[in-house]
């Protein structure tokens, strides 16, 4: 369990009354990552990550039915302080689809994915404000995607 006031510092959670902050601090716990994956490709999405201090990559990895040892992570981005990943954790089939990595120190709040849900089918002012929420987050990302593939064109 967390403070719900730590969880109002940021402005993903603003659409949140005060109800449902309790709510999402019970079951979120904060996290300390050195230099370790924090989310790793093709494992079950258990958790939603928020990043609190410190920066983590972002990486697709690839790998290859025909060669079970092959396996290349490509960077994508990193997240700074304030952003949202793992957010497979509320989209089926629920699991991850790219790793993330702690490059340095990071403090994390580590919120669990199957009692959000449980908390998203009573509560459907929850479910919306965290869907809008995750969808921005993932628009974000397309289109932070969409300019790398330019670049990588020019």
């Amino acid at each position: 369990m967390i403070s719900p006031e730590l969880l109002r510092r940021f402005p993903f959670f603003n659409f949140m009354d005060d109800k449902q902050l309790k709510a999402v601090a019970m079951i979120a716990e904060e996290k300390t990552y050195t230099n370790e994956d924090v989310v790793a490709n093709n494992t079950p999405a258990s958790k939603l990550f928020f990043l609190v201090e410190g920066t983590a990559s972002y990486y697709y990895v690839v790998t290859t039915e025909h060669d079970p040892y092959y396996k290349q992570d490509y960077f994508i981005s990193d997240f700074n302080p304030g952003e949202i990943f793992g957010i497979s954790a509320l989209i089926e089939p629920f699991v991850f689809t790219a790793s993330v990595r702690a490059e340095k120190t990071c403090r994390l709040i580590e919120i669990d994915a199957t009692a959000l849900r449980a908390l998203c089918e009573v509560d459907t002012r929850l479910n919306c404000g965290l869907m809008r929420a995750v969808a921005k987050a993932a628009m974000e990302r397309l289109q932070h995607t969409r300019v790398q593939l330019i670049a990588a064109k020019a």
